[in-house]
């Protein structure tokens, strides 16, 4: 479109720049904020901030370029042809975040990524779902530069982001794998930090729950200056964030683990101890085949805290003229915590002695029975061993605890600027580091458990290195010793170290002095070329890399490193056709193309083609198809296979398979001991041993998407602008597994209970029992169910994507309305060509989460009372949301649906003075309580204290005040 300066001024005059140009520019209205806001960001007069690192800045007598996020080419006139959402000044002003995850992490359209809402299932970072695609299907930008990835799966750690440097949020859907490379399938979330910053800026945030808990601190020193009478700047800003933890403890609703029944229920793994499944009794001294459960909910985060330390600092100056040298670096240093239930023997098979001193009589007669040993005393005698399964919760040693310190730096470094009047030129470099350190606490570890077992007394254990002290297991739940504690109880340590390096060059501007055809905007391009190197490395002791070995932990950590290169070149153009014609105000193309060949997966090719519409002036069509490429991470190719934890539910647990003599010969055939039908233990908190590992034959996953949308800015209503856009994405030859249950166990045994007739099917074969109890719980005799990691998956999903902005005048100032809401239509996940294609949009649960609605919007209106600041109340809204198997008669009606829910947030903001500002703002104003869903209806990250507590707010009432100094 072009950005007539006629019109411009007129619309200056006329009030209706802020959203003509929030809207043509950045190709969408601007979501959540004021018009003003968007006014300041679009004209280049008032020297708003380029959206790419990738292009000139302008000097000091020069009007500023400006580049759209998705595009590198620098004429402002000219803009690409997919939505952008963007979360503007006035918007980060009203939420106050804590972290850039809680700035981007409710926007519609994005599902939950690792947030603080999740404990058992966060690996330390934040993370950003777009479109429910994954958090490794999008890319994270500062300025549209790559951060180094955080974890082995190449995913940024939001945690990472300057929030006081940010300037603006860019949200782009879609095309953007032409422009910046791999990883963008379902699109990019770029931060813009400010820039030519001068002055002191001190802020201080302070936060809040109603219930006192829950604080939340953050303080900000930004400092920069002008350099050499505008022929540079340099800034720097100096951050501290800490956020205390809310327990699951500290709320009604997640007190006690729910079962998807409505009863209370926990883990089987409990006190006093299990012994081959039966309960020991101490007032009798024998076993009994009842037990009771723990209620692991209580130890849990429903926030977890973290402690944040970070600083940012960019510089650029103009050494000759039109050449510019500039540079950035970043550190930060963030720990986030975590905490469970006390460790426990989780069902894992021990060689126990007949003779270990705390046995029974009962309980070693009970043994010798089970193994089938005859002559029990002359095995007892002889201190034969037998292999016997223990569930024993190790509530002496305390909540387990980790620990994720994540020390992260990058450093940027470029020249750029005149080739000639039209053309100019990008040449940068950067390379990064993180490094993930995980400190295990309160587990235990299985290898000691065992040489505590192995004793000639109830002091003395046969083996007695490492301060060995024997471990009683029978008692009322505090028969453990502290000196059998601290002999069992050693920390676990592992990190996972990652390094990102690009060089980039990059060619842009204009072909021509003129247009071309019947147009008088020139063409616009860029080229260019770059490389980047990754490199990715898991290190961990003996304890942690060892399978089972560290007990509680789930999935252990081996060591393996690996890396690859990737080599591209890719072009863009914008080519303005007709304007100013009769019936064709404005008619574009766009157009892009990325050449890759990476060191692992080969060469791939990337390209885009769309372009734009404008009838007349204001109402534009617009359209892009673009294919994309993703090449498998490191995780993905050389993760090695290990055994860990999923969720689901086991057909063969219990009473199913009695009277059942198709099911029962299914369990047998997965490894069940023929006499344990009918008491075989359900799984261990909901959670189920699973096998999977990377696949070094992977090869790339490519994704065909496009999008069709009207943009409004009509100058008959002004200060209004709209838009809508309809989306399409679908990945095939996905780098997938399959659901344990969705995939396997239900199409194994039938999707319901009772299982009466069970199909069976090749995926039986992928499961695989323990072979004492017949459970799928166990240590790594128990494999559990086989995941292979395949090219066979396909993802699919559509939508529309709607934005509304409003500014109209008023005698105390103006009162600006913005909407912006997603219509999700689909969300479709296959696997394999055979396994279950599933819609997830709007359903919960194993094989769906985290939640999607359907549909899903932010609005947020504002009263600008001119000197006496701003009031502004925003307004979140989700669909109503389904449980995926409507069918289930295991969990209970009130279970199967979440209703409609609506948070209101109140702000209000104020210019005190020239140099202080104040913010306050009520989050969840009207305290509008969690669904309640119990425990085990979904995955234990999303899913826990019987709610959604990454997609729900689970705090309650939150007050939280901002003042900030500017000198």
């Amino acid at each position: 479109m072009i950005l007539n300066k006629q019109r411009i001024l007129a619309a200056f005059k006329t009030g209706a720049a802020p959203l003509v140009l929030g809207a043509v520019l950045i190709a969408s209205p601007a979501y959540a904020q004021t018009a003003d806001s968007v006014a300041a960001q679009a004209d280049p007069a008032a020297e708003a901030p380029a959206t790419g690192t990738q292009t000139p800045v302008a000097t000091a007598n020069q009007a500023q370029d400006i580049v759209v996020t998705g595009s590198r080419i620098t004429n402002p006139n000219l803009v690409q042809s997919s939505q952008v959402a963007v979360i503007g000044g006035d918007e980060i002003t009203f939420q106050q975040p804590a972290s850039a995850e809680e700035l981007v992490g409710n926007i519609p359209g994005v599902a939950a990524g690792i947030n603080s809402g999740v404990n058992n299932g966060s690996f330390g970072y934040a993370s950003f779902n777009l479109r429910h695609l994954g958090d490794n299907r999008n890319l994270v930008l500062i300025d549209g530069s790559r951060i180094v990835p955080a974890s082995l799966t190449g995913v940024t750690d939001l945690n990472n982001i300057p929030l006081a440097l940010v300037e603006r949020v860019d949200v782009l859907t879609g095309g953007a794998s032409s422009v910046y490379g791999a990883d963008a399938v379902a699109g990019v979330v770029n931060f813009i930090t400010k820039k030519d910053f001068s002055g002191v800026d001190i802020t201080g945030t302070s936060g809040i729950t109603e219930r006192g808990d829950g604080k939340r601190y953050r303080v900000d020193l930004t400092a920069g200056t002008n350099l050499a009478d505008g022929r540079g700047n340099a800034v720097i800003s100096i951050g501290y964030q800490k956020v205390n933890p809310v327990l699951q403890s500290d709320r009604k609703i997640s007190q006690t683990a729910l079962d998807t029944d409505g009863s209370v229920v926990g883990s089987g793994t409990s006190i006093p101890t299990r012994i081959n499944g039966d309960q020991y009794d101490p007032a009798t001294g024998t076993l009994v085949p009842t037990y009771n459960t723990f209620n692991f909910a209580p130890y849990n985060y429903f926030q977890t805290p973290m402690e944040r330390f970070n600083i940012f600092g960019s510089a650029h100056y103009e050494v000759a003229d039109n050449i510019e040298v500039y540079s950035k670096a970043m550190f930060n240093k963030t720990t986030v915590k975590l905490r469970l239930a006390p460790s426990g023997l989780f069902g894992d098979t021990y060689q126990l002695p007949l003779n270990n001193p705390f046995l029974t009589d009962s309980i070693r007669g009970d043994l010798c029975a089970y193994n089938k040993i005859a002559d029990c005393a002359d095995a007892t005698a002889k201190g034969t061993e037998v292999p016997t399964t223990i569930n024993r919760r190790l509530v002496e040693v305390g909540p387990r605890e980790t620990d994720y310190t994540t020390n992260q730096f990058q450093l940027w470094t470029g020249v750029r600027g005149d080739i000639t009047d039209r053309i100019k030129f990008d040449v940068s470099g950067t390379y990064g580091e993180s490094k993930i350190d995980q400190v295990n606490r309160n587990t235990g570890l299985k290898s000691r458990v065992q040489q505590a077992l192995r004793a000639s007394d109830q002091n003395t254990c046969i083996d007695n290195t490492n301060g060995c002290t024997p471990i009683n297991l029978f008692g009322d739940g505090q028969s453990i010793s502290p000196e059998t504690v601290a002999f069992i109880n050693a920390p676990s340590l592992s990190s996972v170290k990652t390094t990102l390096a690009v060089l980039n060059a990059t060619v842009s501007g204009d072909l021509t002095d003129q247009g071309f055809l019947f147009a008088d905007t020139p063409i616009g391009f860029s080229l260019g070329s770059e490389y980047r190197k990754y490199t990715a490395e898991q290190q961990s002791d003996a304890a942690s890399a060892t399978q089972d070995e560290v007990l509680g932990a789930g999935a252990p950590l081996p060591n393996f490193r690996g890396s690859y290169n990737v080599w591209e070149l890719f072009g863009e153009t914008i080519v303005p056709i007709v304007e100013n014609v009769p019936g064709i105000y404005n008619l574009t193309f766009e157009g892009g193309a990325r050449y890759s060949h990476y060191s692992t997966a080969g060469g791939t090719f990337t390209w885009k083609a769309g372009g734009s519409y404008e009838p007349v002036a204001g109402v534009r069509f617009r359209g892009l198809y673009a294919h994309a490429v993703r090449a498998p991470n490191i995780s993905e190719l050389y993760l090695p296979v290990t055994i860990g934890l999923d969720n689901a539910s086991d057909p063969c647990a219990g009473s199913s398979p009695v009277g059942n003599a198709a099911l029962t010969a299914l369990c047998v055939a997965q490894g069940a001991p023929a006499g344990r039908i009918g008491s075989i233990p359900q799984p261990s908190a909901g959670q189920i041993n699973v096998t999977s590992g990377g696949n070094a034959d992977l090869g790339p996953e490519t994704a065909n998407t496009y999008t069709l949308g009207l943009v409004l800015t009509p100058d008959l209503l002004s200060g209004f602008s709209a838009s809508a856009d309809y989306f399409h994405i679908k990945v095939t030859d996905a780098i997938t597994y399959q659901k344990a249950q969705g995939d396997i166990l239900d199409r194994c045994f039938g999707s319901t209970a009772p299982y009466a007739n069970p199909p069976g099917g090749d995926t039986c074969s992928a499961i695989q029992r323990n072979p004492l109890n017949g459970s799928l719980n166990g240590g790594s005799d128990t494999p559990g169910v086989i995941l292979d990691l395949t090219n066979q998956g396909t993802i699919e999903t559509s939508g529309i994507d709607v934005a509304l902005g409003y500014k109209l005048p008023t005698s105390f100032g103006s009162l600006n309305w913005a909407f912006q809401g997603t219509w999700t239509k689909e969300y479709k996940f296959q696997a394999t060509p055979t396994s279950l294609n599933r819609d997830c949009i709007g359903q919960y649960g194993s094989d769906c989460d985290p939640i999607l609605p359907e549909y899903q919007f932010n609005t947020r209106l504002t009263a600008d009372l001119r000197d006496a600041g701003q009031l502004s109340l925003r307004w979140r809204w989700l669909d109503k949301v389904e449980y995926q198997n409507q069918a289930d008669p295991e969990v209970l009606d009130a279970y199967k649906s979440i209703p409609a829910y609506s948070y209101f947030d109140l702000s209000y903001s104020v210019n005190a003075t020239d140099k202080f500002t104040f913010t306050a703002t009520v989050d969840n104003l009207f305290d509008k309580k969690p669904p309640v869903t119990s425990s085990y209806v979904g995955t234990t990250s999303y899913n826990s204290g019987n709610t959604y507590p990454a997609t729900y707010d689970v705090l309650g009432r939150m007050f939280t005040i901002t003042v900030g100094m500017h000198l």
